[in-house]
């Protein structure tokens, strides 16, 4: 039996997520039957935990988008049993069964070997959200970012892609400012290296001008919404904001004068797709430019047990930095 966490829906369409024992025969298709070690909890698993399930279409299900594993059988010949790996993205714990499991069972595709230089604790740490960061400080450096040329802002600083992008951002010897709504994480933020704290009240609403004084020379956002629309006004000439997320909304009312008369642009990330020489890389770089004793500090550790509460907690915003869910424990 595997013990998981399971989303289900009763006769009245309610769902409800606990921890519950399943036989291994109901895990679903795969080349590669993973042991689980360690999870973590994004967003998107709130949404998949939470109320009405978010999205999950297919019930009974096991949510978890991220997880660290070791091979226990493949039919796969690029994986052996005991091969350390690591999944993100492709829509496992949404549209798949994910890593709230002691055992997952993936395509070989979606998998990549443990990162040198990286423990399997270490790169649930960073998960999906720590790549994603590392694949936006990517895009910001391919469009033209380097040290000097002004602060780099991070918006939804304090959560789990603002925190690893602060910490970055601020290693690779960039001056920080990092949004945030929750004033009691000023500390927090200074400690992985932020350099100035904006209250996110500063740029909630969206300017009546058409441009504002140049002051950005990059951003990495995780809100959307109105703040995206403000930002693009405040960005220097020539330069992005890499698009990560939106805690603040889908809709984002903007104006073409800034892509007109400055040449800002907007660039999308997308971590779920990400072919595998792109996610090795962004794995490589983020073994070689993270502070891993700075990783630590944002991390909070969790049981499988915790997961559901902590879906919660993440909805309401109530969730600071990275959260570890030891799947053995």
């Amino acid at each position: 039996m595997v013990r998981a966490i399971v989303v289900d829906r009763d006769a009245e369409g309610r769902t409800l997520a606990g921890l519950r024992s399943l036989a291994e025969a109901e895990l679903p298709d795969g080349e590669v039957t993973v042991a689980v070690d360690y999870s973590t909890v994004n967003y998107k698993d709130g949404l998949c935990l939470g109320p009405g399930a978010g999205l999950v279409r297919k019930y009974p299900h096991v949510p978890g988008v991220d997880f660290a594993g070791r091979v226990e059988s493949s039919t796969d010949p690029r994986y052996a049993p005991g091969d350390p790996v690591v999944l993100t993205g492709w829509r496992v714990g949404e549209a798949h069964w994910g890593g709230y499991a002691e055992k997952a069972r993936v395509r070989a595709d979606w998998l990549v070997p443990l990162p040198e230089g990286l423990t399997l604790r270490q790169t649930m740490g960073i998960g999906t959200a720590g790549l994603t960061a590392m694949l936006a400080v990517m895009a910001l450096e391919d469009h033209g970012l380097v040290p000097g040329h002004g602060p780099v802002l991070v918006t939804g600083a304090a959560g789990g892609v603002g925190s690893v992008a602060v910490a970055l951002l601020a290693r690779l010897g960039h001056e920080v400012a990092a949004v945030t709504g929750r004033p009691e994480t000023g500390d927090y933020l200074r400690e992985l290296g932020a350099s100035r704290i904006v209250p996110r009240a500063e740029l909630a609403e969206p300017a009546s001008k058409p441009l504002e004084s140049e002051t950005w020379a990059g951003c990495v956002d995780a809100v959307g919404g109105p703040m995206l629309s403000r930002v693009t006004k405040q960005l220097k000439y020539r330069t992005a904001a890499a698009v990560v997320g939106n805690a603040g909304g889908v809709d984002v009312p903007l104006s073409v004068i800034p892509f007109l008369l400055r040449g800002v642009s907007l660039l999308g990330i997308d971590s779920v797709l990400q072919p595998f020489e792109a996610r090795r890389r962004a794995w490589a770089r983020l073994a070689r430019d993270l502070d891993l004793e700075l990783l630590e500090t944002m991390v909070r550790p969790a049981t499988l047990g915790e997961v559901p509460a902590l879906g919660a907690a993440i909805l309401r915003g109530e969730v600071r930095g990275r959260v570890v869910v030891d799947v053995t424990a």
